[in-house]
């Protein structure tokens, strides 16, 4: 059910996300996105070896906060800004989960606005990709 303007406050969170990626999906990322850094898929490529595993794209991870926007939204309406800061590596297979609250709704200009503080928080807690959106009502 899309979500309504009136069904949420200031303060409230948005449903959570879990990801864990494997080497696989990342592959299959890099093909999407172009992103073919070894560094992504190839556990022997030196920058692999010293940090000693491949990582996750930072793309991929605001790709999927995104994602969890949208499903929070239901088709209530439409993402206008997302963006994120890449502050941690998060490694394939483990599992990191993406969130946020509601920092801020209002009206402006004959729209329904709300902005959303994400983060994406790695198996010990760390948000390793902080981020906001905005989105505008239906």
């Amino acid at each position: 059910m899309p979500l309504d303007w009136n069904a949420f406050e200031e303060g409230d969170s948005i449903p959570e996300l879990k990801k864990a990626p494997g080497v696989t999906q990342l592959v299959k990322y890099s093909a999407g996105g172009g992103d073919f850094n070894p560094l992504h898929h190839d556990f022997n490529f030196p920058q692999s070896k010293m940090i000693g595993s491949i990582i996750i794209h930072g793309r991929f991870k605001y790709a999927a906060l995104g994602e969890v926007v949208s499903n929070w939204l239901d088709h209530g309406g439409r993402i206008r800004l997302l963006s994120c800061q890449y502050r941690g590596m998060d490694l394939p297979d483990n599992e990191f989960t993406l969130g946020g609250t509601v920092k801020r709704k209002w009206e402006e200009g004959g729209e329904k606005l709300a902005e959303v503080e994400l983060y994406a928080k790695n198996a010990e807690g760390k948000n390793t990709t902080p981020g906001s959106a905005v989105v505008v009502f239906n």
